[in-house]
């Protein structure tokens, strides 16, 4: 009866896991400045590393919109066999199936996981200047959405719609050069809504294309149509491509498989007539280059982080020193090793928590800064990114350094012997 009472006193006495941790937290009050200048060192970590992984994003999300817009690393081509290989002999067909406006509503409609599906195809077209002369010119056929497609932009006017490509509408869309053709000596903005005669009739121009540092030569763009009727003789014959883009370059391959669905859907034994192909070595390298670069850069910022817990190791192991005695009378009064190690570790994690909070918030304020510096100085149009896998990684790590480095301090704590640590002086 008394082992029993006196194991419920015992019990009694000891303290609580959150007494543990309100002991080590307030005890981090007892030396504000060595705590600040622990703290400062997870602060200069995380901050770093949130700035780099925050550029990183932005810098990614940039080249994602060149590599999108200047590639067709995102692109699926469906093309028409040309040629049969007969004893070793490619022998060209001489029925090619030419992709129209049809069959891109069809494959939007059978691949709802492509973001976009396009028909372009170029040749040549002859035009009548306002003075008199004949001049050649670029032509591209093209559906509607072939602007989003390619990164087609007007500086005046509009692109042409889907309903004048499924209305065969005799309008055309004119190059810079062009425009400045038509306009002869008078501004280029007053161009749209002219007629201009090219190859096969006349056709109101609705939309002028922005100048570009290396466009010379005269360029067009009409419906998918107009193309037979405005190119040269024989160029409308060409093979023209149907093109899906995947929504992100990482969904690529599921784009491809769907779209070859849809072709054995639509046509049966499809290999025999089309082949389906990728970028799929551009992909690769550009996903490959993605990744390297946002571990690097993360390797690179990791090792401020290092430092800090080092720092947040050696405080605590100095306040295991200073504290012997005190470490010596809680555990005579009943505390366990388990006590004694969430007490330092919940020092070590509340200076990690803390100084991760506040580098977080240095860090996005960095990169917010010095994207902004690059947009100014070097008129590059890059933002900083701020996803939650940064947010996830910067409140990770400081958790992981505060228990990593705490762990040991923390022990060496719980293994003092009560009795020597009381004598302790």
């Amino acid at each position: 009866m008394q082992n029993a009472d006196s194991a419920q006193r015992t019990s009694a006495a000891r303290p609580s896991p959150l007494s543990s941790m309100r002991v080590g937290i307030a005890t981090l009050r007892i030396n504000p400045l060595r705590t600040f200048l622990s703290t400062l060192g997870v602060v200069i970590g995380v901050a770093s590393l949130v700035a780099v992984l925050s550029l990183g994003d932005g810098m990614e999300s940039f080249a994602r919109r060149e590599m999108e817009r200047t590639t067709g690393v995102q692109n699926v081509y469906v093309t028409p066999v040309l040629s049969d290989l007969l004893d070793g002999i490619a022998i060209p067909r001489e029925r090619v199936p030419l992709f129209g406006v049809d069959d891109a509503r069809a494959a939007a409609a059978g691949v709802p996981s492509a973001a976009s599906v396009a028909i372009n195809y170029s040749g040549t077209t002859t035009l009548v200047a306002p003075d008199g002369r004949t001049r050649a010119a670029r032509v591209s056929a093209a559906t509607a959405s072939a602007a989003a497609f390619y990164g087609v932009e007007t500086a005046h006017g509009r692109f042409f719609t889907e309903a004048e490509v499924a209305g065969d509408s005799p309008v055309v869309v004119v190059s810079h050069p062009l425009a400045a053709v038509l306009a002869g000596s008078g501004a280029v903005e007053s161009v749209p809504g002219r007629r201009v005669e090219l190859r096969g009739g006349a056709r109101t121009v609705v939309g002028v294309l922005p100048p570009e540092e290396r466009d010379g030569g005269l360029a067009v763009y009409v419906p998918l149509g107009a193309g037979p009727r405005v190119m040269l003789p024989g160029e409308a014959e060409r093979p023209r491509p149907l093109v899906l883009k995947a929504p992100r370059v990482e969904e690529v391959a599921a784009v491809r498989a769907a779209t070859e669905r849809w072709l054995a859907g639509r046509y049966g034994d499809w290999r025999k007539d089309y082949t389906v192909g990728t970028e799929q070595a551009r992909t690769e390298q550009m996903m490959r280059g993605l990744l390297l670069f946002k571990v690097f850069m993360g390797a690179i910022t990791a090792i401020s982080l290092l430092v800090g817990g080092i720092g947040i190791m050696n405080v605590l192991l100095a306040s295991v020193t200073e504290r012997t005695r005190e470490i010596g009378i809680r555990k005579a009064v009943g505390a366990r090793r388990r006590d004694i190690v969430l007490q330092f570790l919940s020092e070590s994690v509340a200076i990690t928590g803390s100084g991760s909070l506040v580098g977080l918030l240095l860090g996005v304020a960095a990169a917010f800064a010095i994207t902004g510096g690059m947009r100014t100085w070097l008129d590059a149009p890059i933002h900083a990114g701020l996803s939650l896998s940064t947010m996830l990684v910067a409140a990770l790590s400081a958790l992981i350094v505060g228990l990593s480095f705490g762990t040991y301090p923390a022990l060496r704590a719980a293994r003092l012997s009560p009795i020597d640590a009381i004598r302790h002086e």
